[in-house]
């Protein structure tokens, strides 16, 4: 009879075991993100909540999924000490990318559109990251894919978001958003409201909301027009978009493998202009600037709110806080950017402001 002789790279695993120490200490150390109430004149029944992923050491709900990726890749003995560490992203996953990247002593290179904003790229760059800009950005994973053929680690945000996050607990976000719930009027949410960008974070609280059994609903907010909304509709995971957006993050121009369909409940559509809008009232409100995603979000949540209250319906909407707004100083939030791309938010500013006021959210005449 032959015995397997075992071979262990005993170095390789000694590192590996390091690693992830590493990254359960960093987990320990960030405490989890606020959850921020506000309550408006126009819906007395209807209290909404912003989590505010902002706040994690890198500054974005992608810090989680950043962490995520980094364990599936050592767990999966796929990252090894000294590897070069490559993903395709439009800024806020390569920022925490990087910045994990630092932590455990690798060189990172994150694969990003040119025409992503410059802050975010600097942000890589600040953290000792390598810009690999693209000019086509549906390029990217191609790109990425070059890179991991060479050596790289190809951590995939867009491929292994859903595999890499545990939706069942482990402080997911979902997890977090309802125990800090707990002791609230409503601990149940009616609605909770995210964006898509990997598809990740909707499928892990569409999940978890089913394996706790909850009657809470999931709504997608997206840019118009999005590979998301045609596909979500239609039920088609060849579906693309039919239009382009300026929010980074989200909008994606297909319809990404972590997407899950069966567990959206709603897709909300929102224009671009009307998301910059919001990012600046929720500025107004909170006293920090989001980016624009963040603001998408919260034009969805204002429409759910409309349709609550006019059905007569009390309750709870929970949605994200994704990133800092200073990131977007040289584009979202420039009037002279704005402009050059033929964005007026005044008309989105007075439709919202409405809209806290009197309980109903009307978009502005010849909106899209």
């Amino acid at each position: 009879m032959n015995i397997p002789t075992p071979r262990p790279d005993t170095a390789a695993r000694s590192w590996a075991h390091d690693a992830i120490a590493l990254l359960e200490q960093e987990a320990t150390r960030s405490a989890d993100t606020h959850l921020l109430r506000l309550d408006f004149p126009g819906f007395p029944d209807i209290a909404f909540y912003f989590k505010d992923e902002a706040s994690h050491p890198t500054g974005s709900l992608k810090h989680r999924l950043a962490r995520s990726l980094y364990l599936y890749a050592l767990c999966n003995g796929r990252l090894q000490p000294g590897q070069t560490v490559v993903d395709a992203s439009s800024g806020s996953t390569a920022i925490s990318e990087a910045w994990f990247a630092r932590l455990l002593g690798l060189p990172f290179i994150a694969v990003m559109p040119a025409c992503t904003a410059p802050q975010k790229i600097l942000d890589v760059q600040a953290l000792g990251g390598q810009c690999d800009l693209v000019e086509d950005p549906s390029q990217v994973h191609a790109r990425a894919a070059q890179h991991a053929a060479e050596g790289a680690c190809h951590l995939d945000q867009f491929g292994l978001a859903v595999q890499a996050t545990d939706w069942r607990g482990n402080n997911n976000i979902a997890e977090s958003i309802l125990g800090q719930l707990r002791r609230e009027p409503q601990p149940v949410p009616r609605w909770i409201v995210c964006g898509a960008g990997t598809g990740g974070t909707s499928a892990t609280i569409g999940r978890y909301l089913r394996y706790r059994r909850l009657d809470t609903l999931l709504c997608v907010a997206e840019p118009a027009g999005s590979g998301y909304v045609h596909g979500w509709r239609a039920r088609d995971r060849n579906a693309v978009a039919s239009r382009p957006t300026l929010i980074e993050g989200i909008g994606r121009p297909r319809v990404e493998p972590g997407f899950l369909f069966e567990v959206v409940d709603a897709v909300a559509e929102v224009d671009d202009a009307a998301s910059i809008a919001a990012a600046l009232l929720l500025e107004d409100q909170l006293g920090t600037r989001y980016g624009g995603s963040s603001g998408t979000n919260f034009v969805a949540c204002l429409q759910l709110a409309t349709a609550m209250r006019a059905r007569g319906e009390a309750g709870s909407i929970v949605t994200l806080l994704c990133d800092r707004g200073k990131r977007y100083q040289q584009t979202l939030f420039d009037s002279a950017w704005r402009s050059a791309h033929g964005l007026d938010i005044a008309p989105w500013q007075h439709a919202l402001g409405n809209a806290l006021a009197t309980g109903t959210f009307t978009p502005p005449d010849g909106s899209s």
